[in-house]
């Protein structure tokens, strides 16, 4: 590396890409902590249900995206309910609004930070020193999930999956507050055609190449 600036790394991308694991091989290569900002999502869409309140009211999203105590080990924050309700809620600006500071800080410790999500490059880490855009394919995308459901014993069908996907797909991609988009300064990393190994590997090599 040439710069003793603290290493922040911007890993954005849709559904079910791959992002999350790449941060995390990158976060445990240089030894950074990770954050899943989608979490800070699916948190408030957690409290939301739990809460009875109405995912169609900017108003009780931003409440609970203020009230939010995230416990990240929580099961039910991975469930396809809430991933579908956090997808829906990402949309309001009041609700970015109120994460965009916790996740700044996050961005700004001393030695740097690794964050994943869908604006991490664009808006929340702008300067991050390396920007990689995850993506694979809508159809790979919704077998990873299947995958995923099927693991942890939960009925899903692949229609249904794909639609899903696309569905968050048009959603993040076209909602007024920091869409979906690559940083103009990302890096493309399509993981259609590779294992999580290689996707792995591809990302640190992608990420030492940026830094020299």
């Amino acid at each position: 590396m040439t710069s003793r600036a603290p290493l922040v790394i911007a890993v954005d991308g849709p559904a079910a890409s791959g992002k999350g694991t790449v941060a995390r091989a990158l976060a445990a290569h240089f030894d950074l902590p990770h954050l899943d900002t989608g979490l800070l999502y699916r948190g408030v869409a957690l409290a939301l249900l739990r809460w009875g309140g109405d995912p169609d009211s900017e108003f009780a999203a931003l409440r609970a995206a203020q009230e939010l105590n995230l416990d990240s080990g929580d099961p039910e924050l991975r469930s396809e309910m809430v991933g579908g309700i956090a997808s829906r809620i990402s949309a309001y600006p009041a609700v970015r609004s109120a994460l965009l500071e916790r996740q700044q800080a996050f961005a700004g410790q001393p030695g740097g930070a690794v964050l994943d999500g869908r604006d991490i490059g664009t808006v929340i880490a702008p300067d991050a020193r390396v920007k990689l855009f995850v993506t694979a394919s809508a159809e790979v995308r919704a077998e990873r999930r299947l995958a995923e459901l099927e693991k942890r014993g939960l009925p899903a069908h692949l229609p249904d999956v794909l639609l899903d996907i696309r569905a968050r797909d048009e959603r993040d991609s076209h909602r007024a507050a920091a869409p979906l988009r690559q940083a103009e300064d990302a890096i493309l990393l399509d993981t259609s055609e590779l294992d999580i190994a290689a996707a792995k590997a591809r990302a640190i090599q992608l990420a030492e190449a940026a830094l020299v």
